[in-house]
């Protein structure tokens, strides 16, 4: 029979709503281009048809998808140069001076914030009507742009209706959940319009963190850091609003940070989390559910972020899982709970559930943000870790399986 997972994704289709590979946040104001339910059934009917078909029909539905939400929101959402989807009518140059900007502007380019992340400089720009991303930014790197890309979307996107629970109050350790909203957390910001506005899927991966009800968590008595960065907008989760999240967790000293969202590289981003890194915050992120074939999931697959995939309850990794340029460890990703809308329960499935697992190990571990301190706390996650597979390290397992004991069985 097939099973349809309460108020899950299993393949990024970016931007609907936050992050369909797994649960997703919540933004009501987003109709899905596809009903959640038969999402999720395409998604069972690929993996009952084996290993083999997986990869081609998660691309289908991922391209399917993002067509129509480019057909929904025209204004909002574009696909950049490489078929990524992006902010429709923006781009992002890094850092240009005075001569640059004036000359950007008299070819009818108009600022729209220039932002400083961690040291990090760039220029959010609104590109002239009836130009395409990609005729803005060829324009711009003629002009002696050095760094023009999109602003792209990370993860996916779905309605999920209900209001979420509470997160478990704790006085422990805080750890930094970008996604959407946590109500509850001790911390909580918005980088997105309308935000924060409480979210299912970050529900969800922060009930993993700190336990809720009956769920598990990796590191009970966790505190909750809840940086929104989607709230109602259709263009949400994009890259400059990750990174600005990113920078509001290390001015508010949060050791380690768990990203469940995916998409494309961007440079803005990739040099926030290393400015981020470098002041001793740790990025923990998942791998992404777009199957072994898919292009490397980034935020995962930038420098020493700590990339996660996920296993069931047999210990294989899930079909469905993404890949990265490096991977460090699996967790817990599928027959399990995690916390639901209302207090209730509800089964779960992908990557974006075995992040918050290695993420409250590491924490456990790293309390403080020290530079100094972080490869030592990775020492003891990976002294903990089940090795699985190949012996030692290996692409399918990484350094091993963490926090087996925290999967709260789904029966």
């Amino acid at each position: 029979m097939r099973r349809l997972w309460h108020s899950i994704g299993l393949v990024p289709l970016f931007a609907a709503s936050p992050a369909l590979a797994q649960l997703i946040p919540s933004v009501p104001n987003l109709p899905t281009s596809l009903a959640p339910g038969q999402l999720l059934g395409r998604v069972d009917e690929a993996l009952e048809n084996g290993a083999g078909r997986v990869a081609q029909r998660l691309e289908a539905i991922r391209r399917d998808a993002a067509a129509r939400l480019v057909r929904a929101y025209p204004d909002r959402i574009v696909l950049d140069p490489d078929g990524n989807l992006a902010r429709a009518g923006e781009v992002v140059v890094d850092d240009p001076d005075a001569a640059l900007l004036a000359a950007m502007h008299a070819k009818g380019y108009a600022v729209l914030a220039r932002e400083d992340v961690l040291g990090v400089r760039y220029t959010r720009l609104a590109v002239p009507r009836g130009r395409t991303l990609g005729q803005a930014i060829r324009e711009l790197r003629k002009l002696g742009a050095g760094n023009v890309t999109a602003d792209q979307l990370h993860a996916t996107s779905g309605n999920v209706p209900a209001s979420p629970a509470p997160a478990a109050a704790g006085s422990g350790t805080v750890v930094g959940v970008i996604d959407g909203a946590v109500p509850g957390a001790t911390l909580r910001a918005g980088f997105a319009s309308g935000a924060p506005r409480d979210s299912d899927h970050a529900t969800a991966v922060a009930s993993l963190i700190s336990g809720a009800g009956i769920v598990r968590g990796g590191l009970p008595g966790a505190r909750i850091a809840s940086a929104d960065v989607y709230g109602t907008d259709p263009a949400g989760g994009n890259a400059t609003a990750i990174a600005r999240a990113i920078g509001w967790m290390v001015d508010n000293r949060v050791s380690v940070v768990t990203i469940s969202l995916t998409g494309p590289a961007n440079p803005v981003l990739g040099k926030v989390i290393a400015a981020a890194q470098a002041r001793g915050t740790a990025i923990v992120a998942a791998v992404g559910n777009n199957g072994p074939a898919a292009p490397p999931a980034y935020p995962a697959s930038y420098p020493g972020v700590v990339a996660v995939t996920g296993v069931d309850a047999r210990g294989r990794v899930l079909i469905e899982a993404g890949r990265a340029g490096h991977l460090d460890y699996a967790a817990p990703g599928a027959d399990m709970l995690a916390m639901a809308a209302g207090g209730r329960t509800m089964r779960v499935r992908g990557t974006s559930f075995a992040a918050p697992l290695v993420a409250a190990t590491l924490a456990r571990f790293y309390p403080a943000a020290s530079a100094g301190q972080l490869q030592a706390a990775i020492a003891k996650v990976d002294a903990v870790a089940r090795d699985a597979g190949a012996r030692g390290p290996d692409p399918v397992f990484g350094r091993g399986i963490v926090c087996e004991a925290c999967r709260t069985p789904a029966r």
